[in-house]
């Protein structure tokens, strides 16, 4: 791998001073090696004319669910409970090795397109390899792992697990696939919810979470019904049950947290969990509006994620930040998600949910080079005179302005052209996966 140097473009670094300013950018390997104003002839092996170009961390989503991009479209107008059960977990149960691989690729590129770098993925129970297949080869950066479900009279036959079963297969592809690459794959056990998972389960996901320090990536109060069913079985409200069985701590990613009381708030404070808020999915599925603004402003640590393709219908970043700023305005008043505070979460927020804050989430020297080049010079973002830049990234920038995304050093897209998949393959591929899986359930249409 060689060196890349981006000349004169505008650099949003978020660095501890949030500094913005016209320079070079130095890549070495997976590096960044140099940033300033004006670095010179430096003999880079690559050379990008970033006059009149954005250059920013790459997006980081921590929480997206690849297995399901084949379903787009799939389980429109429907809330949560309903949406698992007629749509989703048939679908999921009839995947087989090569639908799930090409749904992983064409939400991987869409990602890519839009600027995203790094993903904290759910896949389903099975065939999870072929999901780590192509995150290997397309060059994403991803912390992934399996579905776990071993509970549930309403899950179809084939998703149903036995808890050894289950745990083993989590523990092989853990052992295969974490710090894949240098660390750029990392593996996350992935019990789907307290509604599908039972308390032998749970428990051996937090032993084994701390005997292999790795993150544990879940759902918790998304949606009223879900919590109802949870403290009928329990006695306890999600995040209270999941601190009960030792789960909360700083390894804990928790997807969505719509409907949190104060007990359950403090133990996140206390706990260091980290939360997803997925605002696209929240309102597609109306599941409700997390209270983001009182979340952060106790220091619980926020990021972003689109979710999965058939509950928000597309993995786009802009979108996400776009709705987290906008949603919360109408209660809590105009500043009360500025764009700042957005764009942080969609990037070195989403950096230190997934640990990696010290490599990735900034461009600073030493860092990862998880990188998106943006080309703000369209009707949609102008003027641009005297218009704070990452303003005009949250509310007027869109996915087509992203031009070039490196990850980890490599240019996986350049001037929109896909460098890691084939973009036609993927896209007649995925409708014959997926032409193929609603045969096999005639009900869904």
């Amino acid at each position: 791998m060689g060196s890349i140097l981006i000349k004169q473009a505008e650099l949003i670094t978020m660095n501890k001073e949030e500094e913005s300013f016209v320079g070079d950018l130095l890549i070495e390997g997976t590096t960044i090696k140099a940033i300033g104003s004006n670095l010179g002839d430096v003999g880079a092996d690559k050379v990008i004319d970033g006059r009149g170009r954005t250059v920013i961390p790459g997006f980081v989503q921590t929480h997206i669910h690849l297995c399901q991009t084949a379903f787009r479209g799939k389980g429109d107008d429907l809330e949560l409970m309903d949406w698992l059960q007629k749509r989703i977990w048939p679908l999921e149960a009839a995947h087989d090795e090569e639908s799930i691989y090409y749904s992983a690729m064409l939400g991987i590129g869409e990602l890519i397109q839009s600027g995203t770098t790094s993903i904290v993925d759910m896949e389903t129970v099975h065939h999870t390899d072929s999901a780590f297949q192509a995150i290997s080869q397309t060059g994403i950066r991803a912390l992934a792992g399996k579905v776990m479900m071993d509970k549930g009279t309403e899950v179809p036959k084939a998703l149903q697990e036995n808890t050894q079963q289950s745990i083993q297969e989590s523990v092989d592809l853990l052992e295969k696939w974490h710090n894949y690459d240098q660390g750029r794959i990392q593996y996350a056990f992935t019990p789907r919810f307290v509604v599908s998972c039972t308390e032998p389960l749970l428990k051996e996901v937090q032993a084994l979470s701390d005997h292999y320090q790795v993150k544990v990536h879940t759902h918790a109060s998304e949606n009223r019904g879900e919590i109802e069913i949870v403290q009928a079985e329990t006695g306890m409200r999600n995040v209270v049950y999941l601190d009960h069985l030792g789960l909360a701590n700083e390894r804990l990613i928790l997807a969505h947290c719509v409907w949190l009381d104060e007990q359950e708030k403090k133990i996140l404070k206390d706990r260091g969990v980290k939360v997803t808020h997925c605002p696209g999915s929240n309102l597609k599925l109306a599941s409700g509006i997390a209270e983001i603004p009182d979340l952060l402003s106790q220091d619980i640590a926020v990021s972003l994620g689109a979710d999965g393709a058939p509950c928000n219908n597309n993995l786009d970043m802009f979108n996400e930040m776009r709705l987290a700023a906008l949603i919360q305005k109408p209660v809590h008043g105009p500043t009360s998600m500025d764009a700042r505070t957005v764009f942080r979460m969609a990037t070195l927020g989403g950096a230190k949910a997934i640990g990696l804050d010290h490599e990735i989430g900034s461009l600073e020297v030493g860092k990862k080079a998880d990188i998106a080049i943006l080309n703000l010079n369209d009707f949609h973002t102008y003027p641009s005179f005297d218009v704070d830049t990452i303003s005009r990234i949250v509310y007027s920038a869109t996915r087509a302005d992203v031009e070039t995304t490196i990850i980890n050093g490599k240019i996986v897209m350049e001037n929109r052209i896909m460098k890691t998949l084939d973009k036609q393959l993927v896209l007649s591929e995925s409708n014959r996966v997926m032409k193929r899986l609603v045969k096999r359930l005639p009900k869904i249409s």
